[in-house]
C-alpha cells in the first residue's frame, strides 16, 4: 500500500530552504542589539519557495511517483548488431581517428572565443584524466588534486621568472616537481583510508595555496606572477615582433600577421598533451600496473594477500597522477600569463574530482564527456551564473539518483557461465 512519507518531505524542505537561502544570498546581518534578515528579497522568496515545495512534494508522494515510472513505456534500447559492432577493435579505432581528425581541424572553422573555450576544455580534460588514475583506478579520494595543479604552475613560472626558462624544459620540470610532491604525499597517507584520506589530502592541497599565498619573497604572494613567457613553435614566436635572436612563425612562413595563430597553436598544443596523457594511461592500464591499481581499488585486503604491495601501488597512483596535473598546470600558466594563489582554490579541486565522478570512475570517455558538460554549460548559460553552484549541486544529485555508475562507465572484462 502507498504510504505519505510525511516526517521525510518535511525534513528535506527545511534543508532545502536553508541551503538555498544561503546560496542565493540570504543572511542574518546585526544592526545594534537586534538581527535583521539581509537578501531576502520577494523574488528570492519565490525561488526559495519554489524550490522547497517542489522537494517537499516530491518526498511526499515518492510512492505514487516511483509507481507511475514504472509503468512508463522503456526507452528503446540499441540494436544488437550495433552494440556489435561497436565492440570491434577496428571500428572503434576508426572512430578514434575521425574524432581526432575532428578535433584538429577545429580551429580553423571556428571562431576565436570557441577555441578559448575548446582550450580550457582540454585543461580540464587533462586534470581529470590525471585524477581518474588515483581516484577511478586506484580507489584513493583525493580532494587536494588541485596542489599538484598549482605546483606545476608556480614550478614553470618561477624557473621563467628567475632563471629565464623556456616552456619545454618547464613542462618537463613542471611534470618532475609534482611528481616530487605527489611522490612524498603519498607517505603520509599509506596508511589512510576513506575519509581520512580526504582530509589530509585537503589539508594538502590548502596548505600548498596558503604557502603560495605568504611566501611574498619568492611568489609575490597575492599579487601572483605576471608576464610568464608564452610557448614557441621550435623557437618561432607567435608576437608581432620577436625578441632580439629570435624570429616570429609569420615572418618565417611569409604571412601576415594574425593574433589567431597563437590560440589556434595553444589549442593544438593542448590537444596534443591530452593525446599523449590518454596514450600512456591506456598502456599503463595493460600493464601489470594498471591490474594493480584496479585491484587495490576493489579490496586492499585481498591485493595484499595475492603478494601486492600496496606501498608500491599507492605511490605510483598518487606519482603518476600528480604528474600530468603538472603539466596542465605549466600549461595553463603559459597559456594565462599570470598566475596567482586564487586561481587554485578548492573548488577547482572539486571540480576535477565532480568530472571523474560524473563521467564514470575509471572511464576515460566518461571523464572527457564530462569535462565538455562540466566547462561547456557554465558558458552556455552565462545569465545563470550567480546561480552556478547552486546548479552545480543540483547536477550532481540528480546523476547520483539516476546514474550513479557515471554517463560512460568503465567496461570491464568479464566471463559468464551458461545456466
Amino acid at each position: 500500500m502507498k504510504r505519505l512519507h510525511f516526517k521525510a518531505a518535511l525534513l528535506s524542505l527545511a534543508v532545502v530552504v536553508a541551503l538555498t537561502g544561503l546560496l542565493l544570498g540570504v543572511r542574518l546581518e546585526q544592526q545594534g542589539t537586534s538581527l535583521s534578515l539581509s537578501g531576502a528579497t520577494p523574488d528570492v522568496l519565490w525561488k526559495m519557495a519554489g524550490a522547497g515545495l517542489f522537494i517537499f512534494l516530491f518526498n511526499l508522494l515518492r510512492d505514487w511517483i516511483d509507481a507511475a515510472r514504472g509503468r512508463l513505456p522503456a526507452l528503446p534500447g540499441v540494436p544488437g548488431g550495433i552494440s556489435q559492432l561497436s565492440e570491434l577493435v577496428a571500428v572503434r579505432r576508426l572512430f578514434w581517428c575521425f574524432v581526432i581528425a575532428a578535433a584538429i581541424v577545429f580551429p580553423f572553422f571556428a571562431n576565436r572565443g570557441a577555441i578559448d573555450l575548446a582550450t580550457l576544455v582540454l585543461i580540464y580534460v587533462m586534470l581529470g584524466l590525471g585524477l581518474n588514475i588515483v581516484v577511478g583506478l586506484a580507489g584513493l579520494l583525493d580532494l587536494g588534486y588541485v596542489g599538484f595543479y598549482a605546483v606545476g604552475a608556480y614550478s614553470y613560472a618561477l624557473l621563467a621568472m628567475y632563471f629565464q626558462v623556456g616552456f619545454w624544459t618547464g613542462l618537463v620540470a613542471a611534470g618532475a616537481l609534482a611528481a616530487l610532491f605527489g611522490f612524498l604525499l603519498g607517505f603520509p597517507v599509506l596508511r589512510l583510508r576513506g575519509d581520512y584520506l580526504a582530509i589530509v589530502t585537503l589539508g594538502f592541497g590548502e596548505i600548498i595555496r596558503i604557502l603560495l599565498n605568504n611566501m611574498t619573497w619568492l611568489t609575490n604572494g597575492p599579487n601572483g606572477i605576471g608576464g610568464i613567457d608564452k610557448p614557441t613553435l621550435f623557437g618561432l614566436e607567435f608576437n608581432r615582433r620577436a625578441a632580439e635572436g629570435a624570429q616570429t612563425f609569420h615572418e618565417f612562413f611569409g604571412i601576415a600577421f594574425n593574433t589567431n595563430h597563437r590560440v589556434m597553436f595553444l589549442y593544438l598544443l593542448a590537444l596534443a598533451l591530452v593525446l599523449a596523457t590518454l596514450f600512456v594511461i591506456n598502456r599503463l592500464l595493460r600493464m601489470p600496473l594498471g591490474r594493480a591499481w584496479e585491484a587495490m581499488r576493489e579490496d586492499e585486503i585481498a591485493c595484499r594477500a595475492l603478494g601486492l604491495n600496496p606501498t608500491h601501488i599507492k605511490l605510483t597512483a598518487f606519482t603518476i597522477g600528480a604528474t600530468f596535473a603538472g603539466f596542465a598546470g605549466c600549461f595553463f600558466a603559459a597559456r594565462q600569463g599570470f598566475i596567482s594563489p586564487e586561481s587554485f582554490t578548492f573548488i577547482e579541486s572539486a571540480i576535477i574530482l565532480a568530472i571523474v565522478v560524473l563521467g564514470g570512475m575509471g572511464s576515460q570517455l566518461g571523464v572527457i564527456l564530462a569535462a565538455i558538460v562540466m566547462t561547456v554549460l557554465p558558458e552556455l548559460a552565462r545569465e545563470f551564473n550567480e546561480y552556478r553552484m547552486l546548479l552545480f549541486g543540483l547536477l550532481m544529485v540528480v546523476m547520483m539518483i539516476w546514474r550513479p555508475q557515471g554517463l560512460l562507465p568503465m567496461k570491464r572484462p568479464h566471463l559468464e557461465l551458461r545456466t
